[in-house]
C-alpha cells in the first residue's frame, strides 16, 4: 500500500517517482527530499503539458513555473505554499552536504500528498480521489535498511533531471510539435479539469501545518541549523505578565554568544504583525540579559516582516538574514555615521545639482525613514556619476557594504563597470553578466540574469540572500521594469535608488 496508490490508473509517471520518494523517507532523508522535488517537477511539467489553459513562463526552472500567475491561481494558495517548500527542501538536499533531517523528507512527502492530490482531483478524467482521503504515516516505514545514497550521486541525479527538463521546455515551447494525439489529450484534460472544479472541493490540504513548518526551512535556507536548546522556545524573564516568563520561538545566535536575531511565528491564519508587540518585549529581556538587542522578525509562516526598530520601522522581508548580514546592521547602529551634511565626492559629482539630488537622497534615507528614492534626470545629465557619488558616500558612512547596478542591456552594464572602475576603483566592481562566483562591493547586472542568479544554490546557501545588498540602483526605473522584473526588488531588503529622463506616474 501507498500514499499515492490513486496516481497509478492516470499519473504512473508521477505515481511512480512519488512512491521512490515515500519510500526512502526514513531510511534515506536525503534521497527521499530530492524524489519529492523532481515529483513535483514532473507533476507540474504533466500540468503544463496538458493544461492549455496554463501560460509557459519565461524560464523554465520550478520556480518559475510554480510562480507562473496562472498555476498558482489553478492550483491555488495551499497547494502553492506546499511546492515552495519542497522545492526549497529538495534544493538543500541537492546543494548541502549536511544530511537531510527525517522530520524535514517526512513534511515534504505529506505536503506532496496533497499537491498529488490537487492534480488528480483537478484533472482526472477517470475517477477522482474522494475528498476525505488522508495521509497515512505508517506506509512511511517500509524501509529503514536502504544503503543512503552519497551525495554526488544525488548531485548527478539532478543533473540528470535537468537534462529532461530542457527536453521539456523544448518541447512545451515549440507548440506546432504536438502531435495530433497530445492534442485531443489536452482538449480531455480541459474539459475534464472544468468538470472536476464543478465540485466543491472539501480536502483538507493541513494548510497550517505546512505554515508552521515554513519558517524552519526559511531559517535553514539562510544558514541557521536550528540544533541546539537555545534556538528554540528560549526563556527569558521580563514580559509583562502575571509570572514574568515568556519563551522565543527562534533566536539566532552571533558567535560570541549574544542573541543577533529573534523570531515571533504566529501559528495562526492571523496577520503575522499581531506578533509585533510580543517580539517587541521578547527584544527587550534579551537586551537587558545579554547586552545586545536583538534585530526583530514575525511571522506567520507565509508572510515575514523585519524590525531593526534602532534604524527603520517594520517592513515585509521574503525571508531571514544570514549571520553575518545581521552582524552588519547590529555594528552598524554604532558605526554607521550621518548621512546629511556628510562631505559629497564632488570630483565624482562635479555639478551643483547632481550634489543637490545626493543630498536629497540623503535626507529621506536618514531624517524621512524612506527606504526609495526615484532621480529623474534628463539623458546627458550625469545619472551614473550621480549615483558612483551617492555609492561612494554611503559606503564611506558606513551605510552600505555591497551594492547592485540593475540595467536592461549588457551594453549599459559594460558602460556602467568601467564608470564605477574610472571614478570609484575601490570598489572592485563586478560584472555578473560575465562573472557568475564574484566577491566585490559593486555588482553590476543585467535582470535576466539577477532573477537566474537569485534562484542559485550553494552548499551554504542561497547565492544571494534578501539581505545581501544594501542597496540596488536601478537603471532606466521605466513601469515596464516593475512588471517584468519587480520579483528583484520584492525579494533584496534593501535602499532603493531609481534613475530615469522619462517618469511616469
Amino acid at each position: 500500500m501507498s500514499n499515492f496508490d490513486f496516481l497509478k490508473l492516470e499519473f504512473s509517471q508521477v505515481y511512480e517517482s512519488a512512491l521512490r520518494a515515500e519510500t526512502l523517507v526514513t531510511g534515506d532523508p536525503r534521497a527521499s527530499a530530492f524524489y519529492s522535488r523532481r515529483t513535483l517537477e514532473i507533476l507540474v511539467q504533466w500540468a503544463y503539458q496538458h493544461d492549455p489553459a496554463l501560460k509557459v513562463p519565461y524560464q523554465n526552472n520550478l520556480a518559475s513555473l510554480i510562480h507562473e500567475p496562472t498555476f498558482k491561481n489553478t492550483a491555488g494558495n495551499a497547494v502553492f505554499q506546499k511546492a515552495k517548500l519542497i522545492q526549497k527542501v529538495g534544493n538543500r538536499a541537492v546543494h548541502d552536504k549536511r544530511e537531510t533531517p527525517t522530520k524535514e523528507a517526512t513534511q515534504a512527502i505529506t505536503d506532496l500528498f496533497h499537491i498529488c492530490f490537487w492534480l488528480a482531483r483537478t484533472y482526472a478524467r477517470r475517477q477522482r480521489p474522494a475528498d476525505d482521503l488522508v495521509f497515512n504515516p505508517k506506509y512511511l516505514s517500509r524501509k529503514n535498511d536502504v544503503v543512503k545514497q552519497a551525495f554526488v550521486h544525488i548531485q548527478a541525479l539532478q543533473k540528470q533531471a535537468e537534462e529532461k527538463n530542457e527536453q521539456f521546455a523544448t518541447l512545451l515551447k515549440d507548440k506546432s510539435k504536438l502531435d495530433e494525439e497530445l492534442k485531443a489529450l489536452r482538449a480531455e484534460v480541459a474539459k475534464a479539469r472544468k468538470e472536476n472544479e464543478a465540485q466543491p472541493d472539501n480536502h483538507d490540504y493541513s494548510e497550517a501545518e505546512t505554515r508552521d513548518y515554513f519558517i524552519d526551512v526559511l531559517l535553514k535556507e539562510a544558514g541557521w541549523a536550528l540544533d541546539h536548546d537555545d534556538d528554540i522556545e528560549f526563556p527569558v524573564t521580563g514580559m509583562p505578565n502575571e509570572k514574568s516568563k515568556g519563551f522565543i520561538d527562534y533566536v539566532m545566535w552571533g558567535d560570541d554568544g549574544k542573541p543577533l536575531g529573534l523570531v515571533e511565528a504566529k501559528r495562526t491564519r492571523k496577520d503575522p504583525r499581531t506578533g509585533q508587540r510580543q517580539a517587541e518585549h521578547y527584544a527587550d529581556c534579551l537586551e537587558a540579559q545579554f547586552g545586545q538587542r536583538p534585530v526583530i522578525f514575525y511571522s506567520n509562516g507565509y508572510e515575514h516582516w523585519i524590525w531593526d526598530d534602532k534604524m527603520y520601522p517594520p517592513r515585509p522581508i521574503q525571508g531571514f538574514l544570514k549571520k553575518d548580514e545581521l552582524m552588519t546592521l547590529i555594528n552598524r547602529r554604532r558605526d554607521r555615521k550621518p548621512l546629511v551634511g556628510a562631505p559629497i565626492n564632488t570630483a565624482i559629482a562635479d555639478r551643483p545639482y547632481q550634489t543637490r539630488a545626493i543630498a536629497s537622497v540623503a535626507q529621506s534615507f536618514e531624517k524621512d525613514k524612506q527606504r526609495k528614492s526615484l532621480l529623474v534626470m534628463a539623458t546627458g545629465s550625469g545619472k551614473t556619476r550621480t549615483v558612483i557619488a551617492l555609492a561612494d558616500l554611503l559606503m564611506n558612512c558606513n551605510w552600505a557594504k555591497r551594492i547592485l547596478f540593475l540595467a536592461d542591456r549588457i551594453a549599459l552594464v559594460n558602460q556602467a563597470v568601467g564608470a564605477f572602475k574610472k571614478h570609484l576603483p575601490n570598489s572592485a566592481p563586478v560584472n555578473l553578466v560575465k562573472d557568475k562566483d564574484p566577491n566585490g562591493r559593486v555588482y553590476v547586472s543585467t535582470y535576466p540574469t539577477m532573477m537566474g542568479l537569485i534562484d542559485q544554490k550553494r552548499e551554504d546557501g542561497r547565492m544571494f540572500g534578501p539581505g545581501h545588498f544594501d542597496l540596488i540602483v536601478i537603471d532606466e526605473a521605466h513601469r515596464s521594469v516593475y512588471q517584468r522584473y519587480g520579483a528583484i526588488f520584492e525579494y533584496f531588503d534593501s535602499l532603493l535608488v531609481g534613475l530615469t529622463a522619462t517618469p511616469q506616474r
